[in-house]
């Protein structure tokens, strides 16, 4: 947990406070500053998150372009910096290797971090997350099986099994929450989440000192336990698109409905619709679908560009996800109550 001071509720943060408050941390919640980074991550990398990333010469889109790479291309990170000061919201840059620097809301972090399989999976079935910069998933075990989707760092699902193909080469079966389908994934990309990774936080919290403002204005998410501001951290909330307003909706909400993993999917893919299996650590606020999420399409926190939810890092949701009510049992996929963490959007 940080030190540092916390604005009263309702203020109007400066760009010099937010800075402040957030350590220009790499991932947009509680890390060291980034003057650190070397330090704290080794063997980093980036994959390319938007359609396209130009690298420049400089860390700033008024330098001379040196390279174009395209989606799902990973590079090394060899440092982040503050770049330009625009855009505003965001000025963190990263070096990518000696070839030059990418805006960071483009770029994923990622590791590539290979796993044991495990072969003793629960008959209820056990959650996981992918490890690799991305995996590829098919309809049946092995390469030669049709592609079904692509699964991203950090992502979770529900696997239910080990299996091997024709060349013993192990895999896991993935159960698709949305649609009931099953996919097949390579077990070595996927980490199975030990339980004490999904124990409360702060259990010994009355239920009625806790609390998470959304300041919208701000971008910003912070979670109290009574009147003390105990988390802070960037977000994405709902935006203006061409084909209809989507704002996180303002007034006291609750996190009544709370899944570590979600297949969600919206509209037409050609107008801002969205297909994205995977999501991790959702806390829903409305009935509708509004929820806290991790996400990994983007890295561009500080500016509204979600359809309603409140993006936020994967790391970031997970710590949501484990310190708000209702508690989602190890074993289970879900829960629904009628009771929850009070969220105030401002």
């Amino acid at each position: 947990m940080s030190s540092k001071t916390f604005p009263e509720k309702g203020a109007q943060l400066s760009r010099r406070d937010f800075l402040s408050l957030s350590g220009l941390s790499l991932f947009g919640f509680f890390l060291p500053p980034i003057a650190d980074f070397r330090d704290l991550i080794s063997d980093q990398q980036g994959r390319v998150a938007s359609g396209k990333i130009t690298l420049y010469d400089v860390p700033s889109f008024k330098g001379r372009e040196v390279k174009v790479y395209w989606k799902d291309t990973v590079l090394p990170i060899v440092d982040a910096i503050v770049g330009d000061k625009e855009p505003g919201y965001n000025r963190i840059w990263y070096r990518m290797g000696e070839e030059g620097y990418a805006h960071s809301g483009g770029i994923q972090p990622v590791k590539t971090l290979p796993n044991l399989p495990v072969e003793n999976i629960p008959k209820e079935g056990v959650l996981a997350e992918v490890t690799v910069p991305y995996t590829d998933a098919h309809w049946g075990p092995g390469i030669n099986h049709p592609f079904a989707y692509r699964f991203y760092y950090e992502t979770t699902y529900w696997i239910t099994k080990l299996v091997h193909d024709n060349r013993d080469d192990p895999w896991y079966r993935i159960l698709d929450d949305k649609w009931d389908f099953t996919f097949y994934v390579p077990a070595t990309h996927l980490r199975v989440i030990p339980r004490d990774e999904l124990t409360p936080i702060s259990p010994d919290v009355h239920p009625a000192g806790k609390r998470i403002e959304v300041r919208t204005n701000e971008q910003l998410v912070i979670a109290y336990e009574w009147d003390r501001p105990v988390f802070m951290a960037r977000a994405a909330t709902g935006a203006d698109f061409s084909n209809g307003r989507f704002r996180t909706p303002p007034g006291r909400h609750i996190t009544f409905h709370k899944r570590p993993s979600r297949h969600m999917t919206a509209g037409n893919l050609a107008a801002n619709g969205f297909d994205l299996p995977g999501v991790p650590w959702i806390a829903y606020i409305t009935d509708s679908g509004v929820a806290f999420h991790g996400t990994y399409w983007h890295n561009d926190f500080g500016q509204p560009r979600s359809h309603g939810c409140i993006n936020l890092t994967p790391k970031a949701s997970k710590w949501i996800y484990r310190w708000t009510l209702p508690v989602v049992p190890p074993d289970q996929q879900r829960v629904y109550e009628d009771y929850g963490t009070a969220v105030d959007v401002i």
